[in-house]
């Protein structure tokens, strides 16, 4: 049998429960989520502490008697282990910053997109159960590779599915873990009718590393729905992760936003390899790169963006350096060198292709040597 979720909605809206309970009935029936109700933070802390079994709370900012920031703080004295998501008004950074910083794993903002809603749901419960199976094995963690172990199944638990195939654009991604865990991740999103693209590797390894992940996937984010510029959104998020980091740890990275209409793709990079441009006819280029360091380094860092326009038929081409200092038995680096002779002089037929090659010639070149990195690559194409 599977488990039924309980998850506990807080907002004053009359409309929403009866609205949530019609869009989720499909779910509701089959026993997958069941939902509880309040209309204030004071009547949801009343409701988790009577009732243990609540997995996680969707909750709205603005209520009265206890609104959703003030909830927020008070979830780690019920149960340490609750997730979170806010519901926030559009571009209301301010309120979306101070919940991630108490403790908020996602958010949605209205007016409430059900379709986001769902995948933000299931995203946040898959990384809760994979939290509550690091938890039941932690006392049995007897060596470095079983905290390891735990580290890959929550950096797989963030990573978005099914990337879109649409008539206009299209998105494969995919990222194969290193046994020594570090902090790759991708992410993809829709912000009205433009596309963000992120990669990014974070310094270290293990489970520190995979924290520092989530952070930074979230500020980013978080930064993208209020921020358009790319070079913009990295100047945010590099304070934000600066601003909180005990242990000094960074993130590189390459932030793209994409219009489907027009091909024009503008990027901001921050410490990363530059993306590479596939044309139709099968010229690789490198793309320029972009001013700035290294997310969380430093705070007041400057950074640029660059603008290419894709035809149709373009590929580009996001990685970390995982796949070009990927090692064979000969201690040689797959390098960039390979990564173009991946798609020079042929087109590409689509994204997944495009992305299934760069993993088959990373893994023909390494052989039997060990991964000593994550491989990640996501490559976006215009049809």
């Amino acid at each position: 049998m599977t488990q039924t979720y309980r998850i506990l909605v807080v907002d004053d809206e009359p409309d929403l429960e009866p609205l949530i309970l019609q869009r989720m009935r499909r779910q509701i029936r089959s026993n997958e989520y069941e939902f509880v109700f309040a209309q204030n933070g004071v009547e949801a802390l009343e409701k988790l502490n009577a009732d243990p079994t609540i997995d996680m709370v969707l909750s709205d900012i603005n209520m009265p008697k206890m609104d959703g920031l003030t909830l927020l703080q008070q979830l780690p004295g019920v149960d340490p282990n609750l997730r979170a998501v806010i519901i926030s008004a559009y571009g209301d950074m301010d309120n979306i910053r101070t919940a991630m910083n108490r403790g908020a794993f996602d958010f949605v903002t209205k007016p409430i997109d059900f379709d986001d809603l769902k995948i933000t749901i299931s995203r946040t419960l898959e990384h809760l159960a994979e939290w509550r199976e690091a938890l039941s094995s932690r006392d049995q963690l007897v060596a470095l590779q079983n905290e390891l172990s735990i580290a890959s199944q929550l950096q797989q638990s963030i990573l978005p599915k099914n990337p879109p195939v649409t008539e206009t654009y299209e998105v494969s991604a995919n990222m194969e873990p290193a046994r020594n865990v570090g902090g790759d991740f991708y992410d993809f999103f829709k912000l009205d009718e433009q596309v963000g693209l992120v990669v990014a590797d974070v310094s270290d390894k293990g489970i520190p590393a995979s924290m520092f992940m989530m952070s930074s996937r979230t500020a980013l984010k978080g930064a993208a729905i209020g921020v358009r510029d790319p070079e913009k959104v990295l100047e945010e998020v590099n304070n934000q992760l600066h601003q909180d980091n005990p242990t000094f740890m960074f993130v590189t990275l390459i932030y793209a936003l994409f219009n489907p209409s027009s091909g024009s793709l503008t990027y901001s990079i921050a410490g990363h390899d530059p993306p590479m441009l596939v044309s139709a006819d099968g010229t690789v280029t490198e793309l320029p790169l972009t001013k700035g360091v290294a997310l969380g380094i430093a705070p007041d860092i400057v950074y640029t963006q660059e603008t290419v326009t894709l035809k149709p038929g373009d590929t580009v081409v996001l990685f970390t350096d995982g796949v070009t200092e990927a090692m064979n038995a000969n201690n040689e680096q797959f390098g960039l060198t390979r990564l173009a002779d991946v798609f020079k002089g042929r087109a590409t037929d689509s994204a997944l292709s495009a992305n299934d090659a760069v993993f088959e010639c990373v893994r023909d070149f390494a052989g039997d040597a060990p991964q000593s990195d994550d491989i990640t690559c996501l490559t976006l194409r215009r049809p």
